[in-house]
């Protein structure tokens, strides 16, 4: 079967990449980057379960289809909850396992990225830390949730009272210089590291995150 799914999905032009055990997929996963993956549930060494199971574990958000001729509900549940995207129950038409491969893909590259990076600077949403070369930069809560909104659109200025609203949660009754002071936070923070990026005033406008040349 991993040889007629490796022809298909090659004609329909992604590059694959088949391994004969779960040992071998966890291998696999941890020293290439892959778009999605189909995942046998009954594997040698381990389970596809647990594959998927470690693959969670390792914090890895690689989309996941598991394949199985196991069709009870029991099953597909403890598939789901080992961190599986999708189940697909054989036999199955290779169409519909292109199709559900593609619609994970897409859901993957629309999804919010985790790690926003700009520069040197990268700002991990998950953990809710923030490094420049991986040392990190202490920032208070209402710092750390203005910066990733202005580095959520890198490049577009935005005015006191749009930072007001995302990150304060209203621009009512606050006073629109406290953005000021919080941009100056910072600037105090960041611009001693080098981090590549900075945050720019915009005259007459407000300020925006950029890369430096």
């Amino acid at each position: 079967m991993s040889r007629l799914l490796k022809r298909g999905l090659t004609d329909e032009g992604y590059e694959v990449d088949v391994v004969e055990d779960g040992v071998a997929a966890l291998v696999a996963v941890a020293t290439e980057t892959y778009a999605a993956a189909a995942i046998d549930v009954m594997l040698p060494e381990m389970s596809g379960f647990e594959v998927c199971r470690r693959i969670r574990e390792q914090g890895l958000l690689l989309p996941v289809l598991l394949l199985t001729a196991r069709d009870a509900v029991e099953d597909r549940v403890k598939g789901l909850d080992a961190g599986a995207d999708d189940y697909l129950i054989k036999p199955f038409a290779f169409a519909e396992l292109s199709a559900r491969l593609r619609a994970m893909i897409r859901r993957e590259a629309s999804a919010p990225r985790p790690v926003l990076e700009l520069g040197r600077l990268a700002l991990d949403t998950t953990t809710l830390t923030i490094g420049v070369d991986g040392k990190r930069v202490p920032l208070s809560v209402k710092e750390f949730a203005l910066l990733r909104f202005l580095l959520s659109e890198p490049g577009v200025a935005h005015d006191r009272t749009r930072i007001l609203d995302e990150v304060w949660g209203t621009s009512k009754h606050i006073d629109p210089n406290v953005v000021d002071q919080y941009i100056g936070y910072l600037r105090r923070k960041l611009d001693p590291l080098s981090p590549g990026m900075r945050i720019a005033t915009v005259r007459g406008v407000g300020y925006r995150a950029e890369a430096l040349p």
